[in-house]
């Protein structure tokens, strides 16, 4: 059975162009659903913070109007409330990538405020890619890839990869508030090929190791993904 590490962001908050702390964390969808997928068919996975912080989901994320009802919001929060992995993660700068089969990371506006600037996420993200091992990266959580680059030049330059839209970020209302839009900085900064899918319609896009989904409901199709990989 394979061993999984997951990236989870630390953050809490992320702060807006006016100075102002939006509420956030890690997406519910997108720990739970891998999360059970990989668990269920006997796979390992443990969880990395930015220095080991406990992850805060981001409330919204379990909203039954988010989650496909009350029902789905029961199941997600079940699935986060037997995860015990999330109550006493790792160091991310203790994470060693030989540890692990593959490497997963959720999404959540949470990584905009911290894996984005955030050495250790950088170093962990370019040995992953160089080892040819899966990588499978959702939503925002693509902004840690801002975080490898070195003198202006990233490992993922030229990829192709998907992430949460400036579309999508404009139907949640955050597209003018926020500092910056995770689209327009992957393809500005870190020179990726950018495709998507349909706004909230599951969407992936694989590239030699790396996989990539464009929003919360794409992270069950990248889940599917990892486990015929890792069979």
């Amino acid at each position: 059975m394979a061993k999984v590490l997951f990236v989870v962001s630390g953050a809490t908050y992320l702060v807006l162009k006016d100075g102002t702390r939006y509420a956030t964390g890690y997406w519910a969808e997108e720990f739970a659903m891998p999360y059970k997928a990989l668990t269920d068919a006997g796979h390992e996975v443990v969880v990395a913070t930015p220095g080991g912080t406990t992850p805060n989901v981001d409330m919204m994320s379990l909203r039954p109007s988010m989650a496909g009802g009350e029902q789905g919001a029961l199941e997600l929060e079940e699935i986060i409330r037997s995860a015990e992995v999330m109550r006493r993660p790792l160091k991310l700068s203790d994470a060693r990538l030989e540890d692990y089969d593959a490497v997963y990371l959720p999404g959540g506006h949470g990584p905009m405020q911290d894996l984005a600037f955030d050495a250790d996420a950088g170093r962990l993200l370019t040995a992953a890619l160089a080892s040819g091992k899966p990588l499978a990266i959702v939503c925002h959580a693509p902004s840690a890839m801002l975080a490898t680059r070195i003198h202006g030049e990233s490992p993922f330059k030229g990829y192709r990869v998907t992430a949460f839209t400036n579309e999508e970020e404009e139907a949640v209302g955050l597209a003018s508030r926020c500092q910056w839009l995770l689209e327009d900085e992957l393809k500005e900064k870190v020179g990726v090929e950018f495709s998507r899918g349909p706004i909230w319609e599951p969407y992936m896009v694989e590239d030699r190791n790396l996989i990539t989904g464009q929003n919360p409901h794409s992270a069950q199709i990248l889940a599917d993904r990892l486990l015929k990989i890792l069979v």
